[in-house]
């Protein structure tokens, strides 16, 4: 009997190389999908959170003043963020009223900008962590035959 050495073909090489192209590919889609969620969510919030606070300043009850509207406002699009896992800062929301707030015939439009971090990137890497900026902006009408309100 001889011993003639074997050769060894590329049997079985296909799943292995299945697999390390498939981990190669899907740790980019994973962290992409969600970075993409994460920004929905903050857009989704951003959106409910500015529509929550218009509603919110113009229904105010009577003897109301405008700085209590904009407290309710501002309580209103922060219950709307958290809906969605966000937290949100007085300094990102702004109300503004034309001609004058709570007064018929006057709209007020709510803007609100934020940033969403991107995922899974450390702070120890150095400068600012990159971003997403978020902004959404709602106007409601207070309405032409409505009393006016608040102590201004």
């Amino acid at each position: 009997m001889s011993t003639s050495p074997r050769r060894r073909g590329e049997h079985g090489s296909a799943v292995v190389e299945f697999s390390w192209l498939a981990i190669l590919l899907m740790v980019p889609l994973v962290y992409v999908m969600l970075a993409v969620f994460d920004v929905q969510r903050a857009s989704y919030g951003a959106t409910a959170a500015t529509r929550a606070a218009g509603r919110a300043f113009i229904i105010v009850p009577d003897g109301v003043s405008e700085d209590d509207a904009r407290a309710r406002a501002f309580d209103a699009a922060q219950l709307a963020m958290k809906d969605q896992g966000v937290e949100l800062s007085p300094s990102q929301l702004t109300i503004s009223c034309n001609p004058a707030c709570l007064q018929p015939g006057s709209t007020v439009t709510v803007t609100l900008d934020t940033e969403v971090r991107l995922p899974l990137i450390p702070g120890a890497l150095g400068g600012e962590p990159p971003a997403i900026h978020i902004s959404a902006s709602h106007t409601e009408s207070y309405g032409d035959y409505r009393e006016a309100k608040g102590a201004g």
